[in-house]
């Protein structure tokens, strides 16, 4: 398959870059197109305000002999040039690998899952791929994350371009050999504790982080608990956000009645 590949670490992150390489190595066209630099927890902001450049990268940055371009816009700024300007007969979208987990919660937040789901916006079908290490982790497992999402691949490609699925995929930060298998899940619930944090710079004036500690609900048929006992987790995501049994409470509540 022709795929379009994005990422919200930026175009040199090596999760993108494994992930491009290995698509390649296993008889995909890999294109990319990715942010210039790092833009996580964009969400899936588009820029409307300025205009937006698009170069070719060209080196030893990566292998393999596809094309590479870099956007000084959004993830999703990426995935319009890359399928309007770059390549317009991509047959899906894969953006990834991120360099930590999208889970629960925070899939709503990241640039990565945002970037998938422009794609599917555009009438592609659509895979994030997300490695679950932590920010004191220095060993990242990237390769195995690539080998799941290319076995991802060989079991759904007819389905995938047929139904133009949006998947959500987590990977372990383990090895190939350690990973126990792969989990189709929901997504979980995730709630950070102490999120802002509130400081003083040298002058005695506030500023303030927000970061805050995770805890995860690990309910059983969820992405984090999945995670969490080295299974791949694969979530398939509707966006469709219409909360349809409201429709008729708040007829009856006698709303189109309004003038």
């Amino acid at each position: 398959m022709k795929i379009l590949v994005t990422n919200d670490d930026g175009v040199f992150a090596p999760g993108i870059r494994i992930l491009a390489e290995a698509l390649s190595e296993n008889g995909h066209s890999p294109v990319v197109v990715a942010p210039d630099r790092e833009r996580s927890s964009v969400g899936h902001a588009i820029t409307l305000t300025r205009p937006l450049r698009l170069w070719n990268i060209e080196g030893g940055a990566y292998a393999g002999g596809f094309p590479v371009y870099a956007c000084d816009g959004t993830p999703s700024d990426s995935v319009v040039l890359g399928l309007e300007e770059v390549c317009p007969k991509a047959d899906m979208v894969v953006s990834g690998i991120n360099r930590g987990p999208n889970l629960a919660d925070d899939l709503t937040y990241s640039g990565t899952v945002s970037a998938a789901m422009e794609g599917h916006f555009l009438g592609k079908p659509a895979l994030a791929v997300s490695l679950n290490c932590g920010p004191s982790e220095t060993l990242h497992h990237y390769d195995a994350a690539a080998s799941a999402l290319v076995r991802i691949l060989e079991v759904l490609h007819e389905t995938i371009l047929s139904n133009g699925l949006l998947l959500n995929v987590n990977v372990p930060n383990l090895s190939r050999e350690s990973i126990r298998g792969f989990r189709v899940t929901r997504k979980g619930v995730r709630i950070y504790r102490e999120k802002v944090n509130r400081l003083n710079d040298p002058k005695g004036r506030a500023y303030y982080w927000i970061s805050g500690k995770p805890e995860d609900a690990l309910s059983p048929g969820s992405d984090v608990l999945a995670v969490s006992e080295g299974y791949v987790s694969v979530t398939p995501i509707h966006m469709d956000m219409t909360h349809f049994p409201s429709i008729d409470m708040l007829r009856d509540r006698g709303l189109e009645s309004l003038h």
